[in-house]
Order: structure tokens, then C-alpha cells, then sequence
């Protein structure tokens, strides 16, 4: 049995920017449903004798600490720290729990920021991946990347796996800058 976290959508913003009922509503989607979906599943995970968690966090809070996407990077920090403390200590009920955080990747949620951001400049919006030749290999990743880890991590390939979050990032973070 799995269990995937996926969520996403909290405000950009430094510490001033995002006010605290935009704050709670992002964290309460993302860090507590994270939380709230482990605390539900868990035992039901114990009773059929183990299985895995996998929680899909992002780059900002695990590698890169954003003070312009603050409410973020602080709630990926929780999760990045509550997956790594879930898997160090669920081997004993045979469940594992990995975390992945993805960087930049081709989502509709991106594209759609990149296209208005390019309009925004007077730029065409269809040339939006021009904007991305700055990146690790001139390209955000694709979303079937994240899915292929996360593919793996949950299977029996990955059997020995459990407390490890893992960056996909083309190597951005360890430039320690996005751009």
C-alpha cells in the first residue's frame, strides 16, 4: 500500500507580504494535510503489515531557504524534517516514508506563472522556456521525472529506503542560488 502527498499552491511572499490567514490556509492544505494524511494511514499501514509513504515537498525549505517565498520554504522545512523523523523510525512497523523535492518543474501551475510573467514584461507568452535556458540543463525538469523517483522509491527496487529526501533539481541547489 502507498500513500503519495502532493500539495502545493502557498503564496509567494517575504515575511510581511503573506498575512497570517493566507499563511495558515497554505500550511494548513500542505503541512497539515501532509501530517493529517500520515496520521490517518499510518495504522492502516501497520494492520496490513507495512507499506510506504511518499511525500512530495519542494526545493525551497530543503536545499534553498527562500526569504521572498517565506511561508513556503518554512512549511517544506516541517515537512523535510517530519518525513526524514517518520522514516527513521517506521522501519519497525515495516513502512517506509521518502520525500522527494523537486525544483522547477514543467507544471501547468508553472508554465501558466512563467507565460503571465512573460506578458507581464511585454514578452510573448509562448516563449516562456526561454526564460529557462539559465537553468541546469537550459530546462525545468519534466513532471514525468518526479514521477519516474517517485515511482521508484515506492517500490521494492527501493526496499531499503526510508528517512531520505532526495533533490531534483539538475543540480541547481548545490549553485546555492536559483538564478
Amino acid at each position: 500500500d502507498i500513500l503519495v502527498n502532493n500539495a502545493g499552491a502557498v503564496p509567494a511572499g517575504a515575511i510581511g507580504d503573506v498575512d497570517e490567514s493566507a499563511w495558515r490556509a497554505a500550511w494548513d492544505l500542505k503541512v497539515y494535510g501532509y501530517i493529517n494524511l500520515c496520521r490517518e494511514i499510518y495504522p492502516v499501514l501497520q494492520q496490513r503489515g507495512g507499506g510506504v509513504i511518499a511525500n512530495i515537498i519542494g526545493i525551497a525549505g530543503g536545499e534553498l531557504h527562500e526569504f521572498k517565498y517565506i511561508a513556503g520554504t518554512a512549511g517544506n522545512a516541517a515537512l523535510v524534517a517530519f518525513t526524514r523523523a517518520m522514516g527513521g523510525g517506521s522501519d519497525a512497523d515495516n513502512i517506509r516514508v521518502v520525500g522527494v523535492n523537486p525544483g522547477m518543474t514543467a507544471t501547468d501551475r508553472l508554465v501558466s506563472l512563467m507565460q503571465q510573467t512573460a506578458q507581464a514584461k511585454g514578452l510573448s507568452p509562448e516563449n516562456w522556456r526561454e526564460r529557462t535556458r539559465d537553468m541546469p540543463f537550459g530546462r525545468p525538469a519534466e513532471p514525468e521525472e518526479i514521477a519516474d523517483l517517485t515511482a521508484f522509491l515506492v517500490s521494492e527496487r527501493a526496499a531499503y529506503i526510508s528517512g531520505t529526501v532526495i533533490t531534483v533539481d539538475g543540480g541547481l541547489s548545490s549553485r546555492g542560488q536559483l538564478f
